[in-house]
């Protein structure tokens, strides 16, 4: 979701505040341990040692602090070495000098592994912004306002460090309405990003290009069939496919048309009711229909007030530790009355709870909320069915 300028302001320097405000507090930690080993040192009898356990003091600073604030944690330890030695007054001694000298070295030892430790951060900081705004070019974030449509999205990667991975969605203004496309490439990860870039760019290009659903199937079909072969690894070529859903929302029509090209169907949500829309699919993109013919125009009843829930099998598919599937319906007709970001804001973390933490699989959840009637004073029953590209009845709205 897009969040205000003064937000993000008040976030980075949270941000930085906070590990700022936690390794000070931890700066306590070798500095008592600096005071307990002296003292100790001190009252037990002279022939027990113990100065030499100071270096543990640099050495957990560094677990945490910079260079600099190890520096200064070393200087102590050396300094208390020598308060010890002139205590006893052997300051000078050989015994005495060679710990005060160990200690200097172990400790700039630590120093210098902190400032290649400090090096590396940046570097790998660096490459991780670099990568979130390549990422983020890649999948960009969707409008929360459609004409009469809000609409909140969620992305959950599978992958360490990857904010998107194989599942993709977009969507586009059109003339009277917006089309939406989710959809899911085979694998996960950023192995698949490929792909998913692929099939964005063809959408991107093709959605305001052809009058109807079927037809963008199969210009997306034609991208994905020329294309693919170019990111697939020899040991799985013609294996590689994308399964996807398009929807063509009207802004002033409550019949909304879908095709599937072998992706679950979206859930329709409307007051205490989460249902399964009916769809009839085609093969996933890249292995079957070429035409516009092969493809199916679902047709189905999207009334005010009511929300539609696009997900990919991620969600679906996901177990907990025992095996058992994600009940995604169940738990989705709980939060019918939410909004659309309140709505994902809870399936997010109803469905980390349920896997424990870390899906096995990309996954990523569309929810769009008609707010504005259709026709003003009149309510239309609810229908769900599915007429054939060529055999679209007569009293359908023509597909913009």
């Amino acid at each position: 979701m897009v969040h205000g300028g003064g937000v993000a302001a008040r976030q980075r320097f949270a941000g930085l505040r906070q590990p700022w405000q936690s390794s000070h507090a931890l700066l306590a930690v070798p500095l008592v341990l600096i005071v307990v080993i002296t003292v100790v040192d001190l009252l037990v009898p002279a022939d027990v040692h113990l100065g030499p356990l100071l270096v543990i003091a640099p050495a957990i600073t560094a677990s945490f602090a910079g260079p600099r604030l190890t520096g200064v944690i070393g200087g102590l330890t050396v300094a208390a070495q020598a308060f010890i030695g002139w205590h006893f007054g052997v300051l000078f001694s050989r015994n005495v000098m060679v710990q005060i000298l160990a200690l200097t070295v172990l400790s700039c030892l630590i120093v210098c592994f902190c400032v290649v430790r400090e090096r590396r951060r940046k570097e790998l900081d660096q490459v991780r912004t670099v990568a979130e705004a390549a990422q983020h070019v890649l999948l960009w974030p969707l409008p929360e306002q459609l004409g009469p449509l809000q609409v909140a999205c969620l992305y959950l990667a599978a992958e360490d460090e990857a904010q998107i991975g194989g599942d993709l969605y977009a969507a586009t203004r059109i003339d009277g309405g917006a089309r939406v496309m989710i959809g899911d490439v085979r694998g996960k990860g950023l192995a698949a990003i490929g792909e998913a870039a692929l099939l964005l760019g063809a959408f991107r290009e093709a959605a305001h290009k052809h009058t109807t659903l079927p037809e963008l199937a199969a210009g997306l079909e034609q991208s994905v069939t020329h294309y693919l072969p170019e990111f697939e690894p020899e040991e799985e070529a013609g294996e590689r496919f994308v399964t996807t859903l398009l929807l063509e929302i009207p802004d002033a029509d409550p019949l909304t048309r879908m095709t599937s090209c072998g992706h679950p169907p979206p859930l329709l949500l409307h007051p205490g009711e989460a249902v399964a829309v009916p769809v009839h699919p085609a093969p996933p993109l890249g292995v079957g229909p070429t035409g516009p013919e092969d493809y199916t125009l679902d047709v189905f009843s999207f009334e005010p007030g009511d929300t539609l829930l696009l997900y990919t099998d991620g969600v679906i598919e996901a177990r907990d530790p025992h095996g058992a599937f994600y009940p995604f319906t169940q738990r989705a007709a709980q939060w019918t009355d939410h909004s659309p970001e309140s709505l994902l804001h809870h399936l997010r973390r109803d469905l980390l709870a349920h896997v424990g933490g870390r899906l096995a699989d990309d996954a990523a959840l569309i929810a769009i909320r008609r707010t504005l009637p259709a026709h003003p004073g009149r309510r239309h029953r609810r229908t769900f069915h599915a007429d054939g590209f060529r055999h679209r009845s007569q009293t359908e709205p023509p597909s913009r």
